[in-house]
């Protein structure tokens, strides 16, 4: 089993990189592959079974899409092939057509995805949510400069209950291909989400339980009743 954080030294923010410090402890034999940004990704000539990329600053993402825009054609056959992806907070807008700024000028993305980001740098968007993913509830929280565009409506990764989707027009958050699940949801997702994180363990082909299983559910369970108590 092996699974590659891409470029943790840059995107790691709101305390995501703790989604894989936990899925170590729920894969304590897994291989875990950090990939620094100048590095050549192991996706591109090794076989792995999850490819995680978390949140980054908005010049990150330049660099980030020039990094990937390479191996484009390999992330296309591999989401074809089920490997399991998740990226959260911002990563998915590099998959995206481009990103749009408030002047109205826009940063080609990888256009694995067919939508696209506008920026809006002098307004953060933030709030919590609570959504489905097919028979799980999924919990998490936004904090985002930019709105993401485009029809999801048949590749959806969340239909929201409370909170807002892709943009606030919309009821339906993130995008989910095959095995790869992108979502603006940071928190980080895994540790707030342990019924979540058993079905990632099973798109794995792992019968694992959750590490921390008694906590992270009473955990969950509070959480998801508080958040059923604010407007």
């Amino acid at each position: 089993m092996k699974i590659e954080i891409l470029f943790p030294e840059f995107c790691n923010l709101y305390g995501d990189m703790f989604n894989m410090k936990y899925l170590k402890k729920c894969l304590p034999d897994a291989e875990f592959i950090e990939t620094a940004l100048e590095e050549e990704p192991a996706f591109v000539k090794e076989n792995v079974n999850l490819i995680y990329l978390g949140p980054m600053t908005e010049k990150t993402q330049e660099k980030v899409i020039s990094k990937l825009l390479p191996y484009k054609e390999r992330i296309l056959e591999l989401i074809e092939k089920n490997v399991v992806f998740l990226f959260t907070g911002n990563a998915l807008e590099v998959l995206g057509k481009y990103i749009e700024n408030e002047d109205g000028t826009k940063i080609d993305g990888i256009g694995i995805f067919d939508v696209y980001a506008k920026r809006d740098m002098f307004h953060r968007h933030n709030s919590f949510l609570i959504g489905k993913h097919e028979d799980i509830e999924v919990i998490g929280f936004k904090s985002q400069f930019t709105m993401l565009y485009g029809d999801n409506s048949n590749m959806a990764f969340l239909e929201v209950e409370k909170g807002i989707g892709i943009n606030k027009e919309s009821k339906l958050e993130g995008i989910k291909k095959n095995n790869f699940i992108g979502t603006y949801l940071i928190g980080p997702l895994l540790i707030l989400n342990p019924l979540f994180t058993k079905k990632i363990l099973e798109m794995l082909g792992v019968e694992n339980e959750v590490a921390l299983k008694e906590d992270t559910m009473a955990a969950y369970e509070a959480r998801l009743k508080e958040l059923r108590k604010l407007g």
